[in-house]
């Protein structure tokens, strides 16, 4: 038993738990934007396609507006990063509406 507890805390990558922290917190950021234009069902979809299609150093950026209203800069970033072919190819793979 204390093996496998060894093994589970070991298995923990700090790095990689900043890096999914950082992509929680950028969602609750774009998810809101996203919302305006569709349902929440396919926004959260969405969402998804225009956080897997960011940058690192974008989601940092787009986290870094956590609980304040979206300004025209995050509205930007979120707009460019949509209209890239991997989140196009991915909002037309989930079959939800594209984002511009």
């Amino acid at each position: 038993m204390a093996l496998i507890a060894v093994l589970a805390v070991s298995a923990c990558d700090p790095g990689e738990l900043a890096d999914k922290a950082v992509r929680r917190t950028a969602s609750s950021v774009v998810f809101p934007v996203v919302n305006l234009d569709m349902p929440a069902a396919p926004a959260q979809t969405a969402t998804e396609c225009i956080l897997s299609a960011a940058s690192p150093d974008e989601l940092r950026l787009l986290a870094r507006d956590v609980g304040v209203e979206a300004g025209s800069s995050t509205k930007a970033t979120i707009r460019d990063i949509a209209l890239r072919p991997a989140a196009q190819a991915c909002f037309a793979a989930a079959g939800v509406p594209q984002v511009t």
